[in-house]
């Protein structure tokens, strides 16, 4: 009879439990990183701090263009010296255009993560705000395949990114 009793009793609590509201939200991670003013912003600093080393390799491809156009237009009447030394220097100038755009995808690649990494950080930092300040008591972000407009949080968190620096 006690043991039936004490079943009961943790069937009622078990179900008081079951039955507390749980708050639950979802966020759409990409949505605000597209969306977000900060991205804007970075990606405002990243094109003003890259543009002159792409205007620098834009430059070097019209001069390799023009020694290819010189070589192809005047190779007939060159000298074999003269015509040697103008397909070794563009050859040349082709390496060190190789090289160069190398050094500015890699540079641009750090920086766009370092921009990417900084907004990660400011989007959870408005996400866990939300979440303290709304009692959710679960917000999701990836993996979920379907959520409804009632659960999804993402409007939320864009408008307190806007206020954020």
């Amino acid at each position: 009879m006690f043991k039936k009793m004490v079943f009961l009793v943790s069937l009622l609590m078990t179900s008081q439990v079951v039955q507390a509201e749980i708050r639950i939200g979802v966020v759409n991670i990409p949505l605000l990183m597209q969306n977000a003013p900060q991205a804007a912003d970075a990606k405002k600093r990243l094109e003003r701090e890259f543009a002159p080393k792409d205007r620098q390799l834009v430059s070097q491809q019209k001069a390799i263009k023009q020694l290819e156009e010189r070589l192809s237009r005047d190779g007939l009447t060159m000298t074999d010296s003269s015509k040697r030394s103008l397909e070794r220097d563009i050859i040349s100038k082709r390496r060190e255009a190789q090289r160069a755009q190398q050094e500015f995808k890699e540079d641009f690649s750090l920086r766009r993560n370092e921009e990417l990494g900084k907004m990660q950080n400011r989007i959870i930092e408005a996400v866990k705000s939300l979440a303290r300040e709304g009692g959710y008591d679960l917000l999701l972000t990836e993996g979920v395949i379907h959520a409804s407009p009632a659960v999804d949080v993402t409007s939320q968190v864009q408008s307190r990114l806007s206020s954020m620096p």
